[in-house]
């Protein structure tokens, strides 16, 4: 083999990804979604009562009034089987439900959410952006608001994210 076809081939071989990262961004090759089920916010850190205390663990947060609408109890349903769904790295997830009015929730749904946190703190309910009330927010082990689930989420797909955040996540 002559030494210009070697040196094609090396020149050929070093080439090669550069020409098809370029054809794959110019011709919109692959998925154009991103890897995440759950809509990515610019971190935030939520202070405050609920959020120091819970500081160390990932937080699932719903923020609703007391008279919980069906809506309302569909999301914190799914925030304590996406908990329960974790197996092992339950213990690393915890839910707080974040009560944005003075009344008091029913004592039947209380005891089908023993273990959620509840919390009055009118002044986080800021911190959250959108309609606070349609989505089911992330909170990491630092205390920074990171991730909030659509309206209507896919428990499957929202089960995927937590469980890829608790494999890679050295902390909480």
């Amino acid at each position: 083999m002559s030494a210009r076809l070697k040196l094609a081939g090396i020149f050929v071989a070093c080439a090669a990804p550069f020409v098809l990262g370029w054809a794959a961004w110019y011709f919109g090759w692959g998925t154009g979604s991103p890897g995440n089920y759950g809509e990515l916010i610019a971190p935030r850190t939520l202070s405050g009562p609920p959020f120091a205390a819970l500081r160390g663990k990932w937080v699932l947060v719903s923020l609703d009034a007391a008279a919980c609408d069906a809506y309302c109890e569909k999301k914190l349903y799914f925030m304590r089987q996406l908990r329960k769904a974790q197996g092992e790295n339950e213990a690393r997830i915890e839910r707080l439900w974040v009560i944005t009015d003075s009344a008091t929730p029913r004592p039947e749904l209380l005891a089908a959410i023993e273990g959620t946190h509840l919390a009055r703190n009118m002044e986080a309910k800021e911190a959250f952006p959108g309609n606070r009330r349609e989505h089911i927010y992330l909170v990491d082990p630092l205390g920074n608001l990171m991730l909030r689930f659509p309206r209507d989420p896919e428990p499957s797909r929202m089960l995927k994210d937590l469980q890829r955040l608790l494999k890679y996540s050295r902390i909480g």
